[in-house]
């Protein structure tokens, strides 16, 4: 029998807890069973949203558009990959099929592979979007962080750094919020348990591609 690999969690105790997914598994003997209530569980997890968060990032996007200013995206695994597909998203595919002459400028800063290389390499992980934001922010610019904990330090210090220049924060995050939370003018939280990494990156991509049909629809002439 293959070996059973959970996601779990220590509690104040110390002792391992079982979080929702692990419940789910426990509670299912099927993979369809399994999906079923793993769905289930996103559905809440994508209805303990605050709908004015909501509105707040819709706000947040259409007023960095009208300043033609650059929305920069940053985040760490799962979420590096969520940042690459906002920028995409957002900007130029929103921009292809509404025919504006006025997108939404979104940068990913995940996607150079060789400056987050070498900045890691030579001063730090920590560093990976500080320097690229020390080169490429203009007075004006804002900042959309995705973390699931709410606690990665790339992604904390670019937030301080960016609010440090004037600049606005958004933030789509999940577990308790973490560090960011607080940090962030816009905030998407995500309530779940520690550890439920893909309930959260889930509900992230649902945010994503509920902003860019929005944007389509909104934008178009």
């Amino acid at each position: 029998m293959a070996q059973q690999i959970h996601e779990q969690t220590v509690g104040e105790s110390g002792y391992e807890q079982m979080n929702n997914i692990d419940e789910i598994h426990a509670n299912t003997r099927s993979l369809f069973g399994f999906a079923t209530g793993y769905f289930g569980y996103l559905s809440t997890v994508l209805s303990s949203i605050d709908s004015a968060s909501v509105d707040g990032l819709g706000e947040f996007l259409l007023s960095a558009r009208e300043r033609d200013s650059t929305v920069f995206i940053a985040g760490n695994g799962g979420s590096a990959s969520t940042a690459t597909t906002m920028a995409n998203d957002l900007g130029s595919d929103v921009m292809r099929k509404t025919g504006t002459d006025r997108p939404l400028r979104m940068m990913a800063l995940t996607d150079n592979a060789s400056v987050l290389t070498a900045v890691a390499n030579d001063t730090g992980y920590e560093n990976i979007f500080l320097s690229q934001l020390r080169i490429h922010y203009r007075h004006g610019d804002s900042l959309i962080v995705i973390s699931a904990s709410g606690n990665s330090p790339n992604v904390v210090q670019a937030a301080d750094w960016v609010h440090a220049q004037g600049g606005k924060v958004a933030g789509l995050l999940g577990f308790d919020g973490g560090k960011l939370k607080a940090m962030c003018d816009v905030a998407l939280h995500f309530k779940t348990e520690p550890g439920e990494y893909g309930p959260v990156e889930d509900a992230h991509l649902v945010i994503n591609h509920v902003l860019a049909h929005w944007l389509q629809r909104t934008l178009k002439p």
